[in-house]
């Protein structure tokens, strides 16, 4: 009712301004007349919204507040409601009744220009009132969970079944004083190995579900108080004007408000592949999830969070659990393959052990033997029976190496927490151990070996290099033409929020070097160039086309231009005619396009990147006048343009990059270079990079033209295809190419991109590396990692950490091979040939506590080594256990299967000592020995393997935990563990004979073999 007051007000005041003395009776009834017609329909029209504006949206006194503030009354949301359906079902029809997205734009108390004031206060009142831009996720798995499935694992159940029966006849034999323990301890044990392995998941589970949510995080561009800013998709409210360009992902449903050749993705809502058009008068609606494909626009959030159609259909999707990479299937392949070789050994010791018990061999502790078949009871052979089984099951569990996925996950959350704090955030698992074996790095230039802060430093016109001096020396008219050439070409803006703010440019880094040298070179007054023109067709710039044109008619002598702007030799070759810095327009001849194409080459043998302004004046009547940015305009052509200038932009070189050049190349990885830059341009980069060596050492076909490479046949291509290594002038397709000659090659090959059209290249390569700066969102969802700082020494840490997780999965394996051989071939003899099996089954479960889960805490968290940037590629094909891993193992392995037997037949005698402190010995010994093991396995071919263990406080953490709980085993859990105390002496000779696997492992590295 106030803007009706206001709006009327005006009338009257119209109404008072003239003079009414000179009206007759019936004129002045006719102008009363229409007065009151007038303020009828403005409380007609306002009504449409009345609940709305009146009832949910207040405007505050401009003397109390400056902007608005939203009256949270839950009561009257009808309005929004119905338009949020309107959106989501595009009904055009009804948003027309509605007046529109200018009417929208009203109801929410958004300006169209700038945006909601975008303060706390506004901030939180609309999403009070609206909701947050956020859906409700299935709730994380909690520590139950994991505990259940530990314990649901077959061995554990057996064991539990047994550890119950154990149990009950130990305590209806002997008491519950003393019964509890052979049952107890089984008990104790199996729940000791379900909560470390449990907590452990636990933990793996919650890391991956914070990097989840780190990967989900989208960065967006929205208007808020006339300022451009860029915040998280999580903070955009109902109100927001968002910009949108190509690569962007619509955040929320919306309104468009304007912009130019915008069409969308919406496979990932409505599964069609058609790219859309939208636009004001037939398409203006865009839904959350779909992708920029073309153009440019700004839109009008209207609906965000659970009210979109995007937020319901993700809030019904639970999160999968962590993929199994190619390095789990193929642990579990080996893990199956252990346990069907444990579960025979187990099932052939329970055999002969229980031929042995009722034929009468075997004697209990006491010398007498088990069975007599006269004076043992029911319950005594069933114990006995019981005892055997649990033994048999147990060497089971000893035998399957739960440890390996365990380890698999552990050094992979462990590499992917690393790896983000190194700039770089892992999407898919696969891509840790995949970017280890990597073989060729195809990267971009632009961004990756530069820095992608580019500056202006050259300008010609003509022929004639115009130096800063000299600038007021260009004629007014060319000027003139330059500054709506870089005003209106672009999709970047520029903005001064007081006079004695400095100026803020926004876009890309091409067009922010355009309008900083176009604002402070050539006094460029953007805004009033704005003013004067109306844009009536826009082609946006891709890596196809290369650049970027738009159509613009003069607001006050209705004259037409088409401009163009992009790479030079191109716009070059679509002119005509050309500028000199006089205004005087001078024809192209072949010989002056001659001198133009040397002056680009000379300037891009420097590093600069040459962009090159071109127009062109068209008649009126050739015009499209259509003012909606919505209609086709024949006269975009490319056909007898005007030259108006050339400008080199230089884009040093990242500091680092040359030093991780070499360090992948040091490591045997290739890198080549794809770029859109001219050959000369690509070339002086990649030797300042060292990609290439200095120019007289460059061979023919290092250095090619996409042109040249697509045009090869199928067979000289993948002749060539290892000797390139930059391809200048490229399109995505090229790139794409690329990626796949190499593969069919058996590279296996990591690829970078930032656009959109990198997106098939970033999928089709082993594994794909996008840019968090400058990449798009279609680029990173394509991505199995992004690169956060854009910087390619970032990328070889990616490598460093893949080859990291290959090594320290090897470590772990070549540990616990050790301990699963030397387990089962020390109870498969003893068994046999002496019916028994020296370790009880609460130690072989403690030794299986140390070998999976400390274990694989221990070595699966080892940081990469320089030593692994020098070793060649593992490849596709590479076995996980190599000759060398082998040799290691079987040489730790008969080492122990040696020392435990000669203990367990002759120990007794040797040491002179009882049944029980020998079998402590083997026990103690044997644990002891994986302990010292363990520091063997932190290199599996060097020789020095304590080298940067003080960096690892893990591992040193976990080694002294397990030594201490070994001598609580042994000295104070006698009756858990089935062991008695030893004295300082036989202390001594197990840490002994233990120790000795260091000289042992020391000395077996001299032995050569040969990897396949």
């Amino acid at each position: 009712m106030v803007s009706i007051l206001i709006h009327s007000r005006g009338i009257t005041s119209l109404f008072l301004q003239v003079n009414g003395t000179s009206f007759t009776k019936p004129q002045k009834r006719w102008r009363i007349a229409v007065f009151t017609v007038h303020i009828a329909l403005s409380i007609s029209k306002q009504s449409h919204f009345k609940a709305s504006k009146s009832d949910s949206i207040d405007v505050a006194s401009p003397a109390h507040n400056p902007h608005i503030v939203l009256d949270i009354n839950p009561a009257h949301d009808a309005n929004h409601g119905k338009l949020i359906e309107i959106v989501r079902n595009k009904n055009l029809s009804e948003l027309q009744s509605y007046g529109g997205t200018p009417a929208v734009t009203e109801l929410l108390r958004t300006n169209l220009q700038k945006g909601v004031y975008g303060d706390e206060e506004d901030l939180r009142r609309r999403k009070a009132k609206f909701g947050s831009n956020t859906y409700p996720k299935p709730k994380p798995k909690g520590i139950i969970h994991f505990v259940l499935e530990a314990f649901w694992d077959a061995t554990i159940l057996i064991l539990l079944v047994c550890a119950t029966l154990s149990l009950a006849f130990g305590i209806a034999e002997h008491g519950a004083r003393e019964g509890w323990y052979e049952g107890g301890s089984i008990f104790l044990a199996v729940f000791l190995v379900v909560v470390v392995s449990a907590a452990s998941n636990f933990r793996q589970d919650r890391q991956f579900d914070k990097l989840s949510k780190i990967s989900d995080e989208i960065r967006i561009e929205v208007i808020r108080n006339n300022v451009r800013k860029k915040v998280s998709i999580y903070d955009v409210v109902v109100g927001d004007i968002v910009v949108l360009k190509i690569g962007d992902q619509v955040p929320t449903d919306g309104l468009f408000i304007d912009g130019h050749s915008l069409q969308v993705d919406e496979s990932s809502m409505t599964g069609e592949s058609d790219h859309m058009e939208v636009n004001s008068s037939l398409n203006p609606f865009l839904l959350s999830g779909s992708k920029i494909v073309d153009g440019y626009a700004r839109m009008v959030v209207v609906s965000v969070g659970m009210d979109t159609a995007w937020g319901k259909m993700m809030s019904s999707i639970s999160r999968k659990s962590v993929e199994q990479t190619p390095l789990q299937e193929r642990l579990s392949k080996l893990t199956s393959f252990i346990g069907k070789v444990g579960l025979t050994v187990a099932s052939t010791v329970f055999i002969v052990m229980m031929i042995r018990y009722f034929t009468r061999n075997t004697r209990d502790r006491n010398g007498n033997r088990e069975f007599n078949g006269v004076d043992r009871g029911l319950r005594d052979v069933f114990i006995s029976v019981l005892g055997i089984v649990s033994a048999a099951v147990t060497i089971v569990v000893v035998a399957i190496p739960e440890g390996l996925p365990l380890a698999v996950t552990l050094t992979l959350a462990y590499s992917m927490k690393r790896m983000m704090a190194d700039q770089a955030m892992v999407r898919k698992l696969s891509a840790c151990e995949t970017m280890g074996s990597a073989t060729v790095i195809c990267t971009d230039k632009t961004g990756t070996l530069t820095l992608n802060e580019m500056k202006v430093t050259k300008f010609f016109i003509g022929l004639e290099e115009i130096l800063q001096s000299s600038y007021k020396i260009i004629s007014q008219d060319l000027v003139e033409l330059l500054h709506k050439g870089i005003a209106l070409n672009t999709t970047g803006s520029v903005h001064k929020l007081k006079p004695e703010s400095p100026v803020e440019y926004f876009g890309s880094p091409t067009e922010k070097a355009v309008l900083s040298w176009g604002v402070e070179n050539l006094v460029m007054d953007m805004d009033g160039m704005k003013q004067q023109h109306t844009i009536l067709q826009v082609e946006t710039f891709n890596s196809e086309k290369k650049q970027s044109g738009v159509l613009i008619r003069n607001n006050v002598d209705n004259s037409a231009h088409v401009h163009w702007k992009g790479a030079a030799e191109m716009i070059l070759s679509t002119c005509s005619y050309f500028f000199e810095s006089t205004g005087e327009i001078k024809i192209m001849t072949d010989e002056k396009r001659s001198q133009l194409e040397n002056i680009i080459q000379g300037m891009a043998a420097t590093s600069l990147r040459c962009i090159a302004f071109a127009y062109k004046k068209i008649e009126y009547e050739e015009c499209n006048t259509s003012e909606n940015g919505e209609g086709k305009a024949p006269s975009m052509n490319h056909e007898d343009l005007t030259l108006l200038g050339i400008v080199g932009m230089k884009d040093p070189c990242r500091p680092n990059a040359r030093k991780a050049i070499k360090a992948c190349k040091d490591a045997g990885v290739a890198i080549k270079m794809i770029t859109g830059d001219n050959a000369f341009t690509a070339k002086a980069i990649a030797i300042e990079c060292g990609i290439l060596e200095n120019d007289k050492h460059v061979i023919p076909g290092e250095v090619i033209e996409g042109i040249e490479f697509r045009n090869y046949t199928d067979e000289e291509r993948m002749l060539k295809i290892n000797d390139i290594r930059v391809l200048a002038r490229s399109s995505p397709l090229d790139k794409l190419l690329m990626v796949q000659c190499l593969k069919k090659a058996g590279q296996v090959v990591a690829v970078t991109g930032d656009g959109t059209n990198d997106a098939p290249a970033l999928k089709e390569a082993d594994v794909g590396l996008s840019m968090g700066i400058q990449g798009t969102e279609v680029a990173k969802e394509s991505s199995d990692v992004i690169i956060l700082d854009d910087d390619f020494s970032t990328i070889a840490t990616v490598l460093r950490w893949g080859r990291c997780v290959y090594n320290n999965i090897q470590k772990f394996i070549q540990f616990q091979l050790t301990v699963n051989v030397a387990a089962l071939v020390i109870n498969f003899i003893a068994a046999v040939s002496s019916g028994e099996v020296p370790l009880t089954a609460v130690q072989l479960l403690w030794v299986n506590l140390i070998m999976d889960t400390l274990g694989a805490l221990a070595l699966a968290t080892e940081r990469p080594t320089n030593e692994l940037m020098h070793n060649p590629p593992v490849g596709r094909t590479a076995p996980l256990i190599t000759n060398t891993m082998w040799r290691n193992i079987l040489s730790q392995g008969f080492y122990q299967i040696a020392i435990l037997l000669i203990l367990h037949f002759s120990g007794r005698s040797i040491f002179e000592v009882n049944q029980q402190v020998n079998n402590t010995l083997i026990f103690n010994t044997f644990v002891l020995c994986q302990i010292f093991n363990e520091f063997n396995s932190r290199s599996i071919e060097k020789h020095n393997v304590f080298k940067g263990i003080h960096k690892n406080k893990l591992f040193l953490s976990i080694i002294v935990i397990t030594v201490i709980l070994q001598i609580m085993m042994v000295e104070f859990l006698a009756n858990f563990a089935n062991t008695v105390r030893l004295n300082i002496v036989q202390w001594c000779i197990c840490v002994g004979i233990a120790a000795f696997t260091w000289p042992l492992g020391w000395a077996v590295k001299y032995i050569p073999v040969r990897n396949i």
